[in-house]
């Protein structure tokens, strides 16, 4: 008996000591986390304009004149992806061009007083525009900022001129990926391993996301320092490609019954080697329900297409004749 009680007062000693350890890791690594963020947004200030919108801090970047263009970036990244496309100064040209850090993103704020739907990001993003008198815009969104730009779209008072999509998410599928990337959104349990394993992991896997989404092209030399890495990785950030990931299916869903409603020109882009949206399921499918749209496949591309033909993209939005020959390390499109 008296070994028995041995045992158990020695098992629950270290199973004590081992929370403890564990509890002392956290605090430590959330401790390290927090401070690698607030280093991060003082070494890499806003590089564009802040404007408080709704209560919202949005960081936007305004070049140029003429035809407002509004960009809206993807996941993962921020609005510094346009620019080191080389696509906001070739629109700046003859565009005032408008690309706004999404809430969450950059340095955009993403406060928990509503949930962050491709629909409450429409309305944060009309409201900036506003504020800045911009009326009548060409809207090119990419990812699944292509569903906030279909919402925009779809609002008869912004009277969006011209409608740009690039690798986007448009039909309800399955994805284990959203399933994977979904915890960190989850109050509470998220809010813990945004600042501990999710940090971690962020870090650990930041490349090999990157390369996903270049792919089968290699990610540009200095894509990621340009973007600074500590920004991409942040718990604020986490949190939103979390809740975005969480978002998406149902956005599709509710968007897919509306689309016949589109009526302004259309350009739809895809990479032919895209393997986070398939240009199958997506882009062909909503060409085929949209007969004022044009479709842009581009061979040898994956999910950064913009990065891959810029001069093709800026081309379909100021409504100019598209080169055959989109890029010289790629075939020519198929339409």
């Amino acid at each position: 008996m008296k070994t028995l009680t041995h045992r158990t007062r020695g098992s629950r000693r270290d199973t004590n000591l081992a929370l403890a350890g564990a509890a002392t890791t956290a605090v430590a690594t959330a401790t390290w986390v927090a401070h690698r963020a607030r280093s991060a947004e003082r070494q890499y200030p806003p590089q564009g304009a802040v404007a408080t919108v709704d209560g919202v801090r949005v960081h936007y970047l305004d070049r140029g004149r003429g035809t407002p263009v509004l960009l809206l970036h993807g996941n993962v990244v921020h609005a510094g992806d346009f620019a080191f496309s080389g696509l906001i100064d070739r629109l700046a040209e003859h565009h005032r061009v408008i690309a706004c850090d999404r809430p969450g993103f950059g340095h955009s704020t993403r406060p928990r007083d509503r949930l962050w739907t491709a629909g409450a990001q429409a309305d944060l993003v009309h409201q900036l525009c506003v504020q800045l008198g911009i009326k009548r815009p060409i809207v090119l969104g990419h990812s699944w900022a292509t569903l906030v730009a279909l919402e925009l779209a779809l609002r008869a008072d912004l009277a969006v001129e011209r409608l740009v999509l690039v690798s986007g998410y448009y039909f309800p599928t399955a994805r284990v990926d959203v399933v994977l990337a979904a915890p960190p959104a989850v109050p509470v349990i998220g809010d813990v391993m945004r600042y501990t394993v999710s940090a971690v992991m962020a870090r650990l896997l930041l490349n090999r996301t990157i390369k996903a989404m270049f792919a089968p092209q290699p990610v540009p030399r200095d894509f990621v320092p340009a973007l600074a890495r500590e920004l991409l990785v942040r718990p604020a950030q986490i949190r939103a490609n979390a809740e975005d990931a969480a978002f998406m299916i149902p956005a599709a869903a509710a968007l897919r019954k509306r689309y016949r409603e589109l009526q302004i020109p259309i350009a739809i882009f895809a990479g032919a080697a895209d393997t986070i949206a398939d240009p199958d399921t997506h882009a062909r499918e909503l060409h085929r329900e949209l007969t004022n749209s044009e479709l842009y496949v581009v061979p040898g591309t994956g999910h950064m297409v913009h990065h891959a033909v810029p001069e093709q993209i800026a081309a379909a939005v100021t409504s100019r004749q598209i080169q055959s020959t989109p890029h010289p390390m790629t075939a020519p499109m198929t339409v």
